[in-house]
Parts: structure tokens; C-alpha cells; sequence
């Protein structure tokens, strides 16, 4: 699997993605431009010693991103809004999970776009403005992990 984060802002949930990364062997993707150093303390705090673990990848913009893709590539847009469910698709072990920044999230083109990939993880209370990234990030990878059995698990 492969997660995306679109110009990530917040050092620790970027951090806490890449743990999360490192512990399913999931590829990490990250698009610049960045609300942090890569060389950030929390990062580092946040990703702990795993980040030596996790297949990374930085890329200088969404453009040079998509252009390194194959042809094949599903990429899986989460974000709020979304006319489906992160639950109502069928993953496949090479499909990208893309995420946007905490505080604007994915660019509004880029979701119309791809409205048959733009996926929403349910929320109950009107007052609450979104979930966390890395809890996002989480609840939607190891959803695709069930779907394909939990492939490779130790």
C-alpha cells in the first residue's frame, strides 16, 4: 500500500504516519511543500527510531508526484464530503491513500476531478470540524489491510 500526504503542516501527525508506515510496510509519500523541516525535532519525535524503517519518498510538487505514477495507479482521495464511503470500495495492495493538509485538506479541483475515488470517513457530531490526520490515515490503511487479509502480518 502506499499513502500520500499533500503538503503535510503539523510535524507530529506526519511523524506518527510514518510510524504507522513502518509498521504495515506501507510506502510513505510526501508532497511538498511542507509546514515543517524535515529535520523537525518532533517529527523525528513523533516517527521515533522508525523512521530509518519506512520506504519514503519526498516529492517536489502533486505534478512531479502523478507523473512518476504507472498508468495502473488507483489513487484514493480521503476527504470529507465524499460521495462514498472509505468502506464501499474494494482496495487493491498497490493503491495510493492520498490525504490532504490539516488545516485545508485536499484541493477542491483535484476531488471533482476524481469523484468516483473521493472517499469520506463518517462523522456524527455537525460541531466537529474533521478527524485527525494520522487517525485517518490509520482507520483507512488498515481497512485496506483487512480487505486483503492481512497479507504478511508477523
Amino acid at each position: 500500500m502506499n499513502i500520500v500526504l499533500v503538503e503535510p503542516e503539523i510535524p507530529p501527525n506526519t511523524g506518527n504516519v510514518a510510524r504507522l508506515c513502518a509498521a504495515t510496510k506501507t510506502r510513505l509519500h510526501l508532497i511538498e511543500p511542507f509546514g515543517f523541516k524535515l529535520d523537525d525535532k518532533q517529527l523525528k519525535r513523533a516517527g521515533m527510531d522508525y523512521w530509518q524503517q519506512v520506504e519514503w519518498y519526498r516529492w517536489a510538487s502533486w505534478i512531479a508526484f502523478r507523473e512518476q505514477l504507472p498508468p495502473s495507479a488507483r489513487l484514493w482521495f480521503v476527504e470529507s464530503d465524499g460521495p462514498k464511503l472509505y468502506t464501499e470500495v474494494q482496495y487493491k495492495p498497490d493503491d495510493y491513500l492520498v490525504f490532504g493538509r490539516e488545516t485545508a485538506g485536499l484541493p477542491k479541483q483535484l476531488l471533482e476531478q476524481n469523484r468516483e475515488q473521493w472517499l469520506r470517513l463518517p462523522m456524527f457530531n455537525e460541531a466537529s470540524r474533521s478527524l485527525n490526520l494520522s487517525n485517518c490515515a490509520a482507520i483507512v490503511l488498515f481497512e485496506a489491510l483487512r480487505q486483503q487479509g492481512f497479507k504478511d502480518e508477523i
